[in-house]
């Protein structure tokens, strides 16, 4: 039970995070976005919450690998790639500042990838457990550069 106890407690803060950055995003998605100019790759609405729900498994379960293993690098990144994950949230959708956000997702992107390539080293399954995520997010800052660019 312990070593399970180990992975829950990551995946249920991610998905807490990810629930109260929705909150934020709730009169935005339906009084804002919908009238933005987005690409024509544009996932539909509600892809959103399955893949963040799929990626905040992921990223607890990465959590959950590396916790009291002493990789204190690796944690810090974590913990720091959560909070912009929730300040993207609200900059982006409850400021309804594509700038910020864009500014936001860059430095996330560069967390991640960090995060990655130090956790690899020492946890292969962990840093695996962010691959799917860069690559959402690699596209959610194309998403979010054109919503700035062309409106």
């Amino acid at each position: 039970m312990k070593h399970l106890t180990r992975y829950l407690w990551p995946i249920a803060l991610c998905m807490s995070v990810g629930f109260s950055a929705s909150l934020f995003q709730r009169e935005a998605i339906a009084e804002w976005y919908p009238f933005l100019n987005k690409p024509v790759l544009t996932p539909p609405n509600g892809a959103f919450p399955i893949v963040w729900g799929i990626l905040y498994i992921l990223i607890g379960t990465s959590l959950g690998r590396i916790w009291g293993k002493g990789l204190k690098v690796s944690q810090r990144e974590w913990w720091i790639q959560l909070a912009l994950n929730f300040c993207w949230s609200i900059a982006f959708f409850f400021l309804r500042e594509p700038l910020w956000g864009m500014g936001i997702i860059l430095i996330l992107d560069v967390v991640v990838l960090d995060y990655i390539l130090i956790t690899f080293k020492k946890d292969k399954l962990a840093a695996a457990c962010f691959i799917p995520y860069i690559l959402w997010l690699l596209w959610a800052t194309y998403l979010n550069a054109y919503i700035y660019i062309f409106n």
